[in-house]
């Protein structure tokens, strides 16, 4: 049998705190963040993490890459709620020997030096390295979010087995493994980076508050592009993961059976010159608007919101679009099915297969109210489930559990991403509860 406990809540006060003589203040619990590259994605979930975390119980730090201008607004908007940021210059998100040992001894300078009760690592690199600095330090808990999977079927047996290797040496350090998705936890375990039993699924968190629902009349006009063409479009860096070729294949695909159909890629990245010219081979208008603050507000304009990912973990700009009521059509891979069940929330496609892709496109274009319902229906997913609250909760459930303290009380009212609260009517366990309804116990 299998029994739990939790320590009393202390009693209302006798009187006003003002009426009392000062009081030592508890030492809060110092936690260490670890990510890799500040910016969406693992960078988000970071950020979000460290706002909303409860500052009575908690003092957050966090330490990644200086990264680019896509980084400079979570690194700015962190420090100006008070949290407390190092910048690693020489973090490289590919192995470099010289640079990853540079970077761990500062880790072990930095956790020696603040004494963390946690450090709580994110993505790959910020996982291996953050969590061997916190074994050196002899840190109490040592928590890793995984994010997505390091290795996919793209890449070489030879550098494959390397970062399994790697990853798998760090398993027996680790006292607790979360992951964003359901899919995530299972590869993860598959792939012998968690035990069995080991990963606890904590939904990765976006401010859903600030995604806009429907079109902005402004963006076609900005854009150029007329008011009644279909816009097919896709948010997302440049780079091998999110396969930006094969969105523009696609598109010249779609073009042949929508003639005045309009496609456009929001965002950056290493491929961009290589996509626009296989635009310009294949003879496909595709508007590059490249990077934007404003992506979510383009999104929501889109009639068919497409992910083209060759490995993705959760994928936050396909949760913005979700929440948007945006069609989705994606590729099938890692966590994207946990939110896109083929033909209730959007259509999906096998990886690397444009062609497949263009035809689920077309047909949502054909059958417009199908995929108007469909977006509703993501839409009604994603925003009860991936509010900040849900994600904090259940992190701090984690912290608490491991360091042996009162699990958090269900709060008053929703905590916000800002690292405060505010008044609203769903709780940490209504959002443990939203999260049981949709992906189960």
């Amino acid at each position: 049998m299998r029994v739990s406990s939790r320590w009393p809540a202390p009693p209302p006060p006798i009187t006003s705190p003002t009426e009392l003589p000062p009081q030592p203040a508890r030492a809060p619990v110092k936690v260490l963040h670890v990510v890799t590259r500040f910016i969406a994605g693992a960078g988000g979930n970071t950020l979000l993490s460290v706002l909303g975390a409860d500052r009575d119980r908690y003092e957050v730090w966090v330490a990644g890459a200086p990264g680019g201008r896509d980084a400079r607004p979570l690194w700015e908007r962190a420090e100006s709620h008070g949290v407390k940021t190092v910048k690693l210059r020489r973090f490289r998100e590919v192995i470099s020997p010289l640079d990853d040992l540079v970077v761990l001894l500062h880790l072990v300078r930095l956790i020696r030096r603040e004494r963390f009760s946690v450090v709580h690592t994110h993505s790959t690199k910020g996982g291996v390295l953050g969590r061997l600095a916190a074994w050196l330090c002899r840190t109490p808990v040592i928590v890793h979010t995984i994010h997505g999977s390091s290795t996919h079927d793209f890449m070489s047996m030879g550098r494959r087995r390397a970062y399994l290797a790697i990853e798998r040496a760090v398993r027996p350090i680790t006292d607790a493994f979360l992951a964003v998705a359901p899919e995530v936890a299972r590869e993860a375990v598959e792939k012998r980076l968690a035990p069995p039993g080991g990963v606890s699924v904590v939904p990765s968190a976006v401010e859903l508050d600030e995604t806009p629902v429907g079109a902005d009349p402004r963006t076609r006009l900005e854009l150029g592009i007329p008011a009644d063409a279909p816009l097919v479009g896709t948010v997302g860096r440049l780079d091998h993961q999110k396969a930006p070729l094969d969105f523009i294949r696609m598109a010249a695909l779609v073009a042949g059976a929508h003639r005045g159909a309009c496609f456009v890629m929001v965002g950056d990245g290493p491929l961009l010159d290589a996509a626009r010219d296989e635009a310009r081979r294949l003879g496909v208008d595709v508007t590059f608007t490249g990077f934007r603050p404003d992506a979510a507000r383009i999104a929501a304009g889109f009639d068919v919101f497409v992910i083209s990912s060759l490995y993705e973990g959760l994928g936050r700009a396909l949760t913005e679009a979700l929440a948007s009521e945006r069609p989705v059509a994606a590729t099938a891979v890692n966590g994207v099915i946990d939110l896109v069940e083929h033909g209730s929330t959007g259509l999906l496609a096998p990886p690397a297969d444009p062609l497949s892709l263009a035809r689920n496109i077309v047909w949502l274009l054909e059958h417009p109210a199908q995929a108007h319902r469909m977006g509703e229906a993501g839409a009604a997913r994603v925003r009860t489930l991936f509010q900040p609250a849900v994600m904090c909760a259940l992190i701090e459930q984690t912290y608490a559990r491991l360091l042996g303290l009162p699990e958090p009380a269900p709060p008053t009212g929703r905590r916000a991403a800002t690292g405060g609260r505010v008044h609203g009517s769903q709780t940490g366990t209504a959002g443990a509860g939203a999260f049981t309804a949709l992906f189960g116990p």
